[in-house]
């Protein structure tokens, strides 16, 4: 028996949550996934798994098993690659999820610096705001914004995604600019709803370098950006959105930053993998470049440089305006 590859097949069973997926992963037929695992379970002297028709589970042997099996494999790949890298350029397909404003917005348009760089690597990108399972859907890698409280991946800050609050001009004209947080109580906001709970996200601000959280009331929740984002403009409530995503609207007038002494907690940004997959050199890559991306992206950290352009464009005197 190759000891490596049954380490292989029985890692990829317990990923996926079943032989028949692993076996399509794996590239073999269900019935040598079947035989290796039984091979391997007689070798060792002891059940990795319990199996039903419905469900597999791990026995307590099979997760310690499991445990040191995926950090063999990635040690062994961690090899590979470090010599791999030295010869050749990285290449294939990296499987890549993101959020879908950050990857319309900021990534897309940036992409052919990173296919200049590296034109032996395709890009499969996935866009969307719901929840993703990597190891069902075969993704190598993941753009995560806020704190990340899945402890099977590892995850490389990468970024700092400034917000602002904001509203139309029509909503400040009928419901008046608030002066600070406790004047929130008397407004209407735009909520948003997590994919992962389905329940509306609290607001939070930094007040002395602690984070406040507010409740808002609101007549209207979405569950995408752009549409957070199209209700503020149209006056629905205050919204508090990150800046990359409404920078255009502060310019043109058509949204309204309030409470600009009152900072709006920022959101980490990261990009994240499962643990038990090495860090091969095409992803390696391109979190490098997102992670330079993103530096040189004034709307997500650093300092207020916008806020200069949003008064000077206020400042320009309109068409037919008379100037002294």
């Amino acid at each position: 028996m190759d000891r490596l590859q049954a380490m292989e097949v029985f890692t990829r069973v317990v990923d996926a949550n079943s032989f028949t997926r692993a076996a399509e992963t794996l590239g073999i037929p269900r019935a040598t996934v079947t035989t290796v695992i039984q091979n391997l379970e007689a070798l060792l002297g002891v059940r990795l798994m319990h199996r039903t028709t419905r469900r597999l589970s791990l026995t307590s042997d099979g997760a310690a098993y499991y445990e040191h099996c995926i950090k063999i494999l990635a040690e062994i790949a961690e090899t590979d690659a470090s010599f791999q890298v030295g010869n050749r350029k990285p290449s294939g397909t990296l499987r890549v999820h993101m959020p879908g404003s950050l990857g319309r917005r900021l990534v897309i348009p940036a992409l052919s610096l990173f296919h200049q760089r590296y034109p032996d690597i395709t890009l499969d990108l996935g866009l969307s705001d719901r929840a993703v399972d990597p190891v069902e859907e075969g993704v190598d890698c993941m753009v995560r914004i806020g704190p990340l409280e899945d402890s099977s991946m590892v995850a490389r800050r990468i970024g700092m995604l400034r917000r602002v609050t904001c509203a139309a001009p029509s909503y400040l004209e009928r419901y008046g600019e608030p002066t600070d947080i406790a004047a929130l109580a008397a407004h209407q906001a735009v909520n948003y709803r997590a994919t992962h709970d389905g329940r509306a996200i609290p607001w939070v601000f930094l007040v002395d370098g602690k984070p406040v959280e507010v409740r808002m009331n609101g007549v209207v929740t979405v569950n995408d950006s752009d549409a957070y984002v199209t209700c503020g403009v149209e006056g629905f409530g205050l919204i508090q959105p990150t800046l990359f995503m409404v920078l255009p609207h502060l310019l043109d007038g058509s949204l309204k930053e309030v409470l600009t002494d009152s900072n709006p907690k920022p959101k980490p940004i990261s990009i994240v993998y499962p643990h038990n997959r090495h860090l091969s050199a095409k992803v390696r890559v391109f979190a490098e470049w997102i992670a330079e991306l993103f530096e040189s992206t004034p709307a997500l950290e650093g300092g207020e440089p916008w806020r200069d352009d949003v008064l000077r464009r206020q400042a320009r005197p309109t068409r037919g305006q008379l100037v002294a």
